[in-house]
């Protein structure tokens, strides 16, 4: 089997797959008072229905062994872990036909709001230490029902997620 060496998060590495900031180091220009400091849009997006605000929780694997993947192809999905540092697998849209070759694996750190782009292979966050992520899901209200194509990976398509 394949496996994917999960890699540190930039900026330059992930912008074909989508956008990141971390909500708990937030960095540049603030508005300020005399006790906040707001960092305001620094991830923004536009959904033309309610948006849900959902949890899921993941358990560690013994192995990362991925065997299946989704996108939306209207919309973004953003993930915010917030317990621990989760491991993200994306790879580019492709008119339905996963690109397994070309998936990218990222460590996203805790606190992190990530967007990533519609119509991108990913499937959920996996944790990088904890025994169960706590993160949270961002979409409209029910894309997993509407807008939510899951694929199985043929078995020499699959891969294994490695730190």
């Amino acid at each position: 089997m394949r496996t994917i060496k999960a890699e540190k998060l930039t900026h330059e590495a992930f912008s074909p797959f989508g956008t990141f900031y971390s909500m708990t180091e937030p960095d540049g220009y603030a508005l300020k008072g005399e006790l906040h400091r707001f960092f305001p849009d620094r991830v923004s997006e536009s959904y033309p229905v309610r948006v849900g605000f959902s949890p899921i929780l993941v358990k560690k694997p013994e192995r990362m062994q991925i065997t299946q993947v989704e996108y939306h192809t209207t919309t973004p999905e953003m993930i915010l872990p917030l317990n621990d540092d989760c491991i993200l697998h994306v790879a580019p849209a492709s008119a339905g036909t996963p690109l397994p070759d070309m998936t990218k694996v990222f460590i996203v750190p805790k606190g992190t709001l990530v967007k990533i782009h519609t119509a991108i292979w990913h499937l959920a966050p996996l944790p990088v230490s904890a025994e169960e992520l706590q993160a949270m899901i961002i979409l409209p209200e029910c894309t997993y029902a509407n807008d939510c194509t899951v694929v199985d990976l043929k078995e020499e398509e699959q891969f294994e997620i490695v730190l």
